[in-house]
């Protein structure tokens, strides 16, 4: 397992909008953390520095000893999975199973490990019933868990869940909930971006608190919900 870490990171948009402002902060091997905060705090700005689709405009991010920098998005897809927002961003294959394969195969894992990481992954997100069918045929709720198992598949040790629990009922909650427990048990780093607070009370230790690209408060979340000048939650 490997440590993240920012070191002053601040980030610009080409239209000239400052979206991180020296930001600082590491990642423990094995903690599920949350970034949280209002639209445009800068929570998937972000997280799309831990995988390199987003470079700093000054400072730097570590994934382990690797520089993101000097690593291309394909390469650093073996140490971060990323579950977009949107599933259809990231699902564009005729099978469940095959979607899930995708990403293990890129990552050169021989035949045999490869079916063993998808099998492994559609059990965890029970979805070994509908492997044979069409993710555009699933509900929108399931298909958020088809991109969530593709990712699993590719056995990376960091995993960064955007919006988890968007466009899910009650039920879809607790069952993504129960994969996030799986997955933490397993020994990964888990990187959630939620504006579900609860769900975050349920599956993350740690809260990180982001408002105009600064990082306001981060710590253990019974800590951080003790500070409740930044939202209003029931008791």
């Amino acid at each position: 397992m490997i440590p993240l870490a920012l070191e002053e990171v601040s980030f610009t948009y080409p239209s000239g909008v400052t979206a991180l402002r020296e930001i600082s902060l590491t990642v423990a091997p094995g903690e599920s953390v949350a970034l949280i905060g209002q639209n445009g705090s800068g929570k998937t700005t972000l997280a799309r520095h831990l995988n390199g689709l987003l470079q700093p405009s000054s400072g730097r991010v570590m994934i382990g000893d690797w520089d993101t920098r000097q690593h291309t998005v394909a390469k650093l897809a073996a140490r971060v999975g990323y579950v977009f927002q949107h599933p259809e961003h990231q699902i564009f294959k005729r099978s469940v199973q095959d979607e899930v394969a995708f990403g293990p195969r890129n990552l050169g894992f021989a035949p045999a490990r490869v079916a063993q990481l998808v099998e492994q992954a559609l059990q965890a997100t029970q979805l070994s019933t509908v492997a044979d069918q069409h993710p555009h045929d699933l509900l929108p709720a399931l298909r958020k868990r088809v991109a969530l198992a593709s990712v699993l598949a590719m056995d990376t040790p960091v995993v960064v869940l955007d919006e988890p629990t968007t466009g899910q009922d009650a039920q879809g909650v607790r069952a993504i909930g129960e994969i996030v427990e799986r997955v933490r048990a397993g020994g990964r780093t888990i990187i959630t971006i939620s504006h579900d607070i609860d769900f975050c009370a349920d599956h993350c230790s740690r809260l990180i608190v982001l408002g105009g690209g600064r990082v306001l408060l981060d710590g253990p979340r019974e800590t951080v919900f003790a500070h409740g000048e930044f939202w209003s939650r029931p008791p």
